[in-house]
């Protein structure tokens, strides 16, 4: 009986001590604070990792949003205030004709058979516009400024747009409504601020947009008959009786060849112009 009773009694403190080490160890466990450092510098990190490749996304977006693609062949639709025509290619005028241009700076329309030197160009006096829509045709694009609104630090910042590049140059045009205005061939873009953000969305969707003029491929540089120290002077006088007409009437159909207007050969002149109402040649 005695034995009886001890082993009981043992038995009862074992199970006595092993129910206060697991009571300790439970007491442990809910003391031991939660790891919320860490749990912040994760959730911060997370964070900034989503800003990062946000930002990351939306600068390539930015980049690309107006350029020129098979899916969108003319992002300048999305810039607002652009102004698109129409316009029939390859109609020439002689370097003494004017054309009764339907916008002013002009865009698109009959040109000279020769056209202005675009890569980079910025004219110190303004130019002929038919020498200048000639350029648009073959992809660049023309900033036009009116002088006596756009001087000083603004006008610089126009020249660094133009300096150095191909297919685009710049001129004053006298009498503009607007400071400065933005032509490809059939559109063009009127502004008051150089810098605002949208006259690189204009030079980004059209300057050579393969899609948006008649001569992908055409040249941009210096040609006989066109000195870009001493260009043809613009011509702000009234317009003569002969004016050649938008829809071509007095102008040439330029020759082609394999796609391209041919320019006059050195030394000669712009093919001649038929009498108001006839048929133009035909291509050579």
């Amino acid at each position: 009986m005695a034995s009886g009773t001890k082993n009981r009694g043992g038995g009862s403190k074992s199970a006595k001590g092993a129910k206060s080490a697991k009571a300790l160890r439970s007491a442990a466990a809910v003391k031991k604070p939660k790891p919320w450092g860490t749990v912040a510098i994760v959730f911060g990190l997370v964070i900034l990792a989503v800003v990062v490749i946000g930002y990351s996304v939306m600068r390539v977006n930015e980049a690309t949003a107006w350029r020129p693609s098979d899916s969108n062949q003319d992002p300048s639709e999305d810039i607002a205030g652009i102004v698109k025509v129409k316009y029939e290619a390859g109609q020439h005028v002689q370097p003494n004709q004017r054309v009764a241009y339907d916008h002013s700076p002009p865009f698109g329309g009959p040109h000279d058979g020769i056209w202005a030197d675009c890569n980079g160009m910025v004219y110190a006096t303004p130019v002929r516009s038919e020498n200048m829509v000639h350029m648009l045709e073959h992809g660049a694009v023309w900033i036009a400024y009116n002088p006596d609104l756009v001087k000083g630090a603004d006008l610089d910042v126009l020249k660094g747009k133009v300096s150095g590049q191909d297919f685009i140059a710049m001129s004053p045009y006298p009498g503009l409504d607007k400071p400065f205005s933005l032509q490809s061939w059939g559109h063009q873009l009127k502004l008051d601020n150089v810098n605002d953000e949208r006259v690189d969305q204009f030079i980004q969707a059209l300057k050579r947009n393969n899609w948006q003029f008649p001569e992908p491929g055409a040249r941009c540089d210096t040609q006989a008959g066109f000195d870009p120290s001493n260009p043809p002077p613009l011509d702000t006088s009234p317009l003569p009786a002969d004016a050649v007409k938008m829809d071509g009437t007095g102008s040439s159909q330029a020759p082609m060849s394999n796609g391209q207007e041919q320019p006059p050969a050195s030394g000669s002149t712009a093919p001649s112009a038929p009498a108001s109402g006839s048929q133009p040649p035909p291509s050579q």
